[in-house]
């Protein structure tokens, strides 16, 4: 934002002059606000106001007021996140973007929730914010949960063809080097044959190839993010396998520049580090996709397509294009489209997805039906009196998913400390270096390389920044398919502190269905056969 900026505020609840006079009072008293001026007939403030922290006084000074200004919420997809300190990253871009109240971006979901100011900007550019920062982004869609799946499913298997390439070329770059290291024999079999020379060429082959084919997603992105002084984890991984595989480089083909007792190869340690890491990505790819499972066995609850009375005629359409009092037609065991008010006929409706109980609701004119639901043996005519994203179902899915996207407590702590991880580690590795030269024995110059790129190749924050977003994702959608919905993520973090649960209702903790736990037959009846006949009856059910 710039110095002095005007924003047109969308204000909730005036409606009077005496209300614009407060309003105007109140905005033009808080620092940072230079002039606001309020209009009643489009319940709007055009404010001027000095950098990003004069909006949010003005925004805060309007709730206190009682008048609150109006706001948005958006999720955008993000690419390209790898590790905690991207997510710093990205959510600092947002924050400096025009109008911006929050932004919560959550790695393991690969996405950003942003709450904005109504008016003060605008999808597109939120997303060109985040793409400048070296990120792509796109506005989530509201079925997007179903194809981002399949999209982690395909780049799951990707990675793990580039996991087994990347293994196969390094096992024998492993042996070669450790097996010499480890066991004698073997490093005299290697003399007599092919010879040390022969040794690391091989090595330097298959190493390259790992690098620079299934490891080149490190270079990639790993060195633009370092050019524009924004390092990752990628750059991490790049700046430790790419020094280690220059050193070995030049111990291969310019021996004489290092002395004999340090001369040495690290291809394997190269190798070996990108093949770590992208098994790490894939088992992180699959934990991705199976953690959306939830959420795609609610959208399966609902239906594609509703029987709509137009001009007289019953027409199918997609359930999208329906719109507030269509009659819609549900016939015998058909899921109910969309919510709505029955207008004719009378059924009995399973609403166990909702509530719980496992016996039928009897509907007829008048009664209410929810989206999701399935109808019985009877015939329904009802008016949609909720479609898209405002049904019951819509409602439940937006919950979930707003609950797996969360940021706890906890993980503001971890981003904090990742945020700054990677420019640390690059620091520390500089300062090891300069106190081996100071202080490392001859040569020094060797002993400090191979130090620094030690600390390099150690280096790995992911695990920080994708625990605690991997497992909200994972424990609310395991929770969703038992039946349990969380409002808000951070219910998790306070869960192990809950020492008695009060149920409401049996429908709480029933499965839905009905189910035979003993049977006791009267005088008279037999109890196998009498079982027997139950199960006749149960199988056509």
């Amino acid at each position: 934002m710039t110095e002095q900026e005007t924003v047109n505020l969308s204000i909730e609840g005036m409606s009077c002059a005496s209300c614009v006079g407060r309003v105007e009072q109140g905005l033009n008293g808080v620092d940072g606000v230079t002039n606001a001026t309020v209009n009643l007939a489009t319940e709007a403030a055009t404010v001027t106001v000095s950098g990003p922290d004069g909006l949010k006084s003005a925004v805060n000074a309007l709730t206190d007021l009682g008048y609150p200004a109006r706001t948005s919420r958006i999720t955008l997809n993000i690419a390209s996140m790898t590790c905690a300190s991207c997510v710093g990253r990205v959510e600092k871009a947002f924050m400096t973007a025009p109008g911006v109240l929050e932004a919560s971006v959550n790695l393991a979901a690969e996405n950003a929730t942003i709450v904005y100011v109504t008016g003060a900007t605008t999808a597109e550019h939120l997303v060109a914010v985040s793409s400048d920062a070296g990120y792509p982004a796109e506005v989530a869609q509201a079925d997007a949960q179903a194809s981002r799946s399949e999209l982690k499913a395909d780049e799951a298997k990707a990675l793990l063809n580039r996991v087994v390439f990347a293994a196969i070329l390094t096992v024998p770059v492993f042996v070669l080097e450790m097996g010499a290291h480890t066991i004698p024999s073997f490093h005299h079999l290697i003399e007599r044959t092919i010879g040390i020379q022969t040794s690391w060429l091989i090595q330097f082959v298959l190493a390259t190839i790992v690098l620079f084919g299934p490891g080149w997603g490190f270079f990639a992105k790993g060195i633009p993010a370092l050019l524009r002084r924004t390092p990752d984890m990628n750059s991490l991984v790049a700046l430790g396998t790419g020094a280690a595989w220059s050193y070995s480089v030049v111990a291969t083909f310019l021996p004489q520049v290092l002395p004999d007792g340090v001369r040495a190869v690290y291809f394997e340690a190269a190798a070996v580090i990108v093949v770590l890491i992208l098994l790490g990505r894939w088992l992180e790819a699959r934990a991705k996709g199976r953690t959306g499972a939830a959420i795609q066995a609610l959208l399966g609850l609902q239906a594609k397509t509703a029987r709509v009375l137009r001009d007289g005629e019953t027409v199918e359409v997609d359930i999208d294009r329906l719109a507030i009092g269509d009659l819609v037609l549900v016939r015998p065991g058909e899921r109910i489209p969309v919510d709505g008010a029955v207008t004719e006929g009378s059924s009995n409706v399973d609403e166990s997805m909702i509530t719980g109980e496992p016996l039928a609701v009897p509907k007829s004119a008048d009664d209410f039906v929810t989206g999701g639901t399935v109808n019985g043996t009877g015939s329904l005519t009802f008016a949609a009196t909720r479609v898209g994203a405002d049904t019951t179902l819509a409602q439940i899915i937006r919950m979930v998913e707003e609950a797996q996207g969360a940021k706890l407590p906890i993980q503001g702590l971890v981003d904090r400390v990742t945020m700054w991880f990677v420019p640390a580690v690059l620091a520390l590795a500089l300062l090891t270096v300069i106190v081996w030269l100071l202080i490392g024995p001859d040569p020094a110059l060797t002993f400090a390389l191979v130090a620094g790129v030690s600390v390099l190749i150690i280096a790995c924050p992911c695990a920080m920044g994708l625990a605690t977003p991997t497992s909200i994702m994972v424990g609310t959608g395991r929770a969703a398919e038992m039946g349990v919905l969380f409002r808000k993520g951070d219910a998790l973090q306070h869960l192990n502190e809950v020492e008695i649960i009060a149920l409401d209702k049996t429908g709480t903790v029933t499965e839905g269905q009905p189910t035979l736990t003993g049977l006791l037959p009267t005088q008279g009846f037999v109890r196998s056969g009498t079982l027997a006949l139950r199960a006749a009856v149960a199988a056509q059910s």
